[in-house]
């Protein structure tokens, strides 16, 4: 935003767990999680599949798609493993624990139909990743990370600013904890007349660049018919809105809007009331529309696929560079050709907020990290069943162990690249 635009509202939005799309994201990257775990431990057994190929997490390869809609979901996609793994038996097993467990919430994980359209990668994407340009043409040597090609070209973008612990935007970064609250206060049974479809969104007043409070606040949540709209606000106001904001230490603007449900009724939600699909809430997942994207879904797909690993490494270095005190927003352009090893571009932009020479940040960052697709997956350790985790509620901004991305263990390097210490 310019200077001179000194006083304005920022919106995002986030989705519970049960939203149709989210739910597609989960079963994808469930299926995802089951290949890793099933081919690490037959690679462990000594397994070799009849074809002569020994099992290897290293050598799997998943662009899972999911598709879900009234009483019926459709996982398709290209994958290539030597594991077998129950997809009808994976598919019922994460709805029942978003709570699609009951014809009534409009979806029912024990009597839907579940239809496999799943088939093997076409060997015209794999030969640029299992051997890739450089090697290829004979530049590859004896580095392994030269070898291993990008999955697929493209360009993704990380984004990291000071404006939460977690250095997220503060819109997304709310909207996420609303939403994560409203499925806590559904599950633990403090509003048990809630279902498992919602909507959360958040507008900060930003002054001077920087954010003040909020202002408005929009809950849309699928609930039992029952229930009255006027209790039903009452509730969410007291249970959700207040205690996130009172515990991320948030002001609320003393005229705030809160808006529950503003079209009265959401009883008829989940896949029964909106057809859902992997890869459709990517602004959800990364940003909130604070830092730009390349337009590269996540969910479903292994970590050669750079629109995910590349994206996670680009999180990866603009959070350090902001923890290094170097900028106080950063944002990180990385772009690939298939089959080939080393990125085509990094950009960097501080928007003006950086304490040291873009050009030094640019040239730190080239020293520090190295953005090869074999060294983003070995440094971030992404061959591990972790994925189903980062499929609701962002795929930044959450500090658990298995999100290797959010570490902020390049920030002295930095530093120390652009001669700060």
């Amino acid at each position: 935003m310019s200077d001179t635009h000194a006083s304005y509202l920022f919106t995002s939005e986030s989705v519970t767990e049960g939203h149709p799309d989210k739910v597609c994201d989960q079963i994808s990257d469930a299926v995802l999680d089951a290949i890793l775990a099933k081919e690490t431990e037959l690679a462990a057994q000594g397994y070799v599949a009849p074809n002569g190929c020994p099992a290897d997490p290293a050598q799997v390869r998943c662009a899972c798609e999911t598709m879900a809609t009234t009483g019926m979901v459709m996982v398709t996609g290209e994958i290539r493993t030597q594991a077998y793994v129950d997809v009808p038996g994976i598919v019922r097993e994460v709805l029942s624990d978003i709570g699609y467990n009951r014809a009534k919430f409009g979806f029912d994980c024990d009597t839907c139909g579940v239809l496999n359209a799943i088939h093997e990668q076409s060997p015209d994407i794999a030969q640029g990743v299992d051997e890739s340009w450089e090697a290829q043409h004979g530049l590859a040597g004896d580095d392994p990370y030269e070898r291993i090609g990008a999955g697929d070209q493209g360009m993704m973008f990380g984004y990291a600013c000071d404006e939460t612990p977690t250095l997220m935007p503060m819109p997304i970064y709310l909207a996420h904890r609303l939403a994560e609250r409203l499925s806590a206060v559904r599950k633990d049974a403090t509003l048990p007349y809630l279902r498992p479809d919602g909507k959360t969104q958040v507008s900060v007043r930003y002054v001077d660049g920087r954010p003040t409070c909020v202002e408005k606040v929009v809950v849309s949540t699928q609930h039992a018919e029952s229930v009255a709209h006027d209790e039903l606000r009452a509730a969410i106001v007291e249970h959700v809105v207040r205690p996130v904001l009172e515990a991320e230490g948030v002001e609320l603007a003393e005229d705030a809007e809160i808006h529950v449900n503003p079209t009265g009724r959401f009883v008829i939600g989940g896949p029964m009331g909106d057809a859902g699909l992997t890869g459709r809430k990517i602004i959800v997942d990364s940003y909130g529309g604070m830092g730009r994207h390349g337009g590269g879904a996540f969910s479903g797909k292994d970590c050669t696929k750079v629109d995910r690993s590349g994206a996670y490494a680009a999180r990866w270095v603009a959070k350090n560079v902001v923890a290094a005190g170097l900028a106080a927003r950063c944002e990180i352009q990385l772009a690939y050709a298939i089959g080939m090893a080393r990125p085509v571009s990094v950009m960097i932009d501080t928007f003006g907020t950086n304490e040291v020479d873009e050009a030094a940040i640019e040239r730190a960052v080239g020293e520090v990290f190295d953005l090869r697709p074999g060294a983003i997956i070995d440094e971030l350790d992404l061959r591990r069943p972790i994925y189903r985790k980062t499929a609701a509620y962002g795929h930044f901004g959450r500090e658990l162990p298995e999100f290797t991305w959010e570490r902020t263990d390049r920030a002295d390097a930095l530093r120390k690249a652009c001669g700060l210490d």
